[in-house]
């Protein structure tokens, strides 16, 4: 404890050693030196480790806050599901919300939110509501999206589904065979094309020959 002195500089008020001035100054600078540093460093591991929780998450974490009591249908991807969300930096700053506005229709498969958001919502049901912590790589990455959420930044949703559609047995034979279709045609048109190419090539050396030879024949 400390008051100001007679020139204006800090005194000790404090009782004095029954060692001897002698022995608290050859130990008190060395204790506190050594208290100090330990102090410091423990409170750079601290904030260390606070900031690593805050800001590297490194995986996508779901957690279900809560879940009805018939959650028989589970969604997949191909389903339509109608949401409604609010996403947050990892300090607690809304960033987006829906609850002032009508639900969010999302079709798992067509990436028409973040990656890490669609992904929470596989295997969810009508009803349930989850806690999302999206790391920065399932979200906006190093760029961010300025001004509102910061280059590798996590992100916390929390979603509630409002209904979910699963998709009909055509949509999915569309969804899953057409793609396979599409790429096996790919190659074969190039094929094709290929093909007719090179006939169209041979078929007009010929040609030019016999031309050839006509004008030869004239002379």
């Amino acid at each position: 404890m400390f008051e100001a002195g007679s020139g204006g500089r800090p005194r000790s008020v404090g009782r004095r050693s029954p060692h001897g001035s002698c022995w608290m100054a050859a130990f008190s600078p060395k204790f506190t030196m050594k208290t100090g540093i330990f102090l410091l460093l423990l409170a750079a591991l601290t904030c260390g480790l606070a900031w690593g929780e805050e800001n590297a998450v490194e995986e996508l974490q779901v957690e279900t806050l809560v879940r009805p009591d018939s959650c028989s249908v589970l969604s997949g991807m191909g389903d339509t599901l109608k949401i409604h969300y609010t996403g947050k930096l990892m300090d607690g700053k809304v960033i987006d919300s829906s609850l002032s506005m009508d639900p969010l229709v999302v079709e798992l498969g067509k990436r028409t939110v973040i990656a890490g958001l669609e992904q929470s919502l596989v295997g969810v049901c009508e009803g349930q509501k989850i806690k999302a912590t999206i790391p920065s790589h399932l979200a906006y990455g190093k760029k961010g999206y300025p001004p509102t959420i910061p280059g590798d930044a996590a992100l916390e949703f929390e979603v509630e589904v409002i209904s979910l559609m699963q998709q009909t047995p055509w949509q999915k034979m569309i969804n899953d065979v057409f793609p396979l279709v599409c790429l096996g045609l790919v190659p074969t048109l190039l094929g094709l094309v290929g093909l007719y190419l090179y006939k169209k090539a041979n078929a007009e050396k010929p040609s030019k020959k016999k031309a050839k030879d006509k004008k030869i024949k004239k002379k």
